[in-house]
């Protein structure tokens, strides 16, 4: 995987990007993961860490 830049906006001269990951299906299935969830983010280190939101 890659994490890809994308451009989402210019406003007055300043450029403004999105980051994107791509996950594999397989991977999602994996995670118990579908389209539309929410997720929260944990930042350890190096480690970026996605989960499922809980309500």
């Amino acid at each position: 995987m890659k994490i890809l830049k994308e451009k989402s906006r210019s406003y007055k001269g300043t450029d403004y990007y999105k980051f994107k990951i791509n996950i594999p299906e397989v991977k999602l299935l994996q995670a118990k993961l579908k389209t539309g969830d929410e997720l929260d983010i944990e930042i350890n280190d190096e480690t970026i860490i996605l989960k499922k939101r809980r309500y």
